[in-house]
C-alpha cells in the first residue's frame, strides 16, 4: 500500500497535472460534504470535517469551494446525496481490488466501474469476494523532518495506536478506526503536523507480480481513479521503487 500511495503522488507531478488536480478537487470537495452532513458544519466538533478541510488546504484547494462543501453537507446549499459504498472486484493476473466512492446514483456508478474493470482486464466482484484481504483502519502520517520518531511512537501507541511504522521519509501510524481522530488530535495538540490522516485498507495477503503484471494493475486503478465518482483504490500488491523513475 506505501507503493501505491507514492504512484499517487507522482502522478500528480507527472503529466495530465491539470486534469488530475481538478479531479482532486472534486473528491476532496465531495469528502467536505459527507463529513458536513454526517457530523455537521463545525471543524471545531466535527473531527472527519476539521481534516478533510485540512487535507483539502494542503491541496490548494480554493477557500470558496471548501465553504461550498460544508454549506452543502450541513444544509445551508443545495447539494448532492453521496453516499459512501465499497465495491469489490479482481483485476489483471487476480488481484484482489477494493474501490470506494461516494455516489448520488448507485446504477451509473456500478455501470462505470463495471464498463472500467472489463476494459482493463478485471472484472467486479460479490461484497466479500474481495474485502477479507484486507483491514480496515486509520492512518496518520507525518514526515521525518516533522518530529522525533521516538516521540511520535510513543505518543501515538498512548492514544490508541495499534502499530506505527517508520520508513526513509515518514513514520506512518496505524490506528483502529474508531481511534483515528482522537489519536491525530493528540499528536497534533503536541505541535506535531500531521497529513494523510484518513481511514485507509491495508492489504494482509500480497500477489506476486512481474512488472509487466504490475504495470497491467496500474493502468486500471489509474483508469479507476479517474472516474468522478471513486474515492480510493486499494490492490493487494507492493511496487518496487524502481518502477517509479525519476522524481
Amino acid at each position: 500500500m506505501a507503493g501505491h500511495s507514492k504512484w499517487k503522488n507522482i502522478r500528480l507531478r507527472k503529466g495530465k497535472q491539470d486534469a488530475i488536480r481538478g479531479k482532486l478537487f472534486t473528491k476532496l470537495a465531495r469528502e467536505i460534504i459527507v463529513a458536513a452532513k454526517m457530523g455537521g458544519g463545525d471543524p471545531g466538533t466535527n473531527a472527519r470535517l476539521r481534516v478533510a478541510i485540512q487535507t483539502a488546504k494542503e491541496n490548494s484547494v480554493p477557500k470558496e469551494n471548501i465553504d461550498r462543501a460544508v454549506a452543502k453537507g450541513s444544509g445551508g446549499g443545495e447539494g448532492t446525496n453521496y453516499e459512501e459504498l465499497l465495491y469489490e472486484g479482481t483485476g489483471p493476473s487476480g488481484v484482489a481490488v477494493l474501490v470506494e466512492v461516494y455516489s448520488d446514483n448507485r446504477n451509473r456508478t456500478v455501470g462505470e466501474l463495471r464498463h472500467t474493470f472489463s476494459k482493463n482486464g478485471g472484472a467486479m466482484g460479490e461484497n466479500g469476494s474481495q474485502s477479507w484481504q484486507f483491514k480496515h483502519c486509520g492512518q496518520i502520517v507525518i514526515n521525518k523532518s516533522d518530529a522525533d520518531e521516538d516521540t511520535v511512537t510513543l505518543l501515538a501507541l498512548d492514544n490508541g495506536a495499534e502499530d506505527v511504522v517508520v520508513d526513509d521519509d515518514t513514520v506512518t501510524v496505524l490506528t483502529p478506526v474508531p481511534s483515528l481522530h482522537a489519536c491525530n488530535d493528540a499528536l497534533s495538540k503536541e505541535g506535531i503536523h500531521t497529513h494523510g490522516v484518513e481511514l485507509t485498507r491495508i492489504a494482509t495477503t500480497m500477489a506476486e507480480l512481474s512488472k509487466d503484471e504490475i504495470e497491467k494493475v496500474l493502468k486500471l486503478v489509474d483508469a479507476l481513479e479517474d472516474l468522478d465518482d471513486v474515492r480510493q483504490t486499494y490492490v493487494n500488491i507492493e511496487i518496487p521503487d524502481d518502477m517509479f523513475g525519476d522524481e
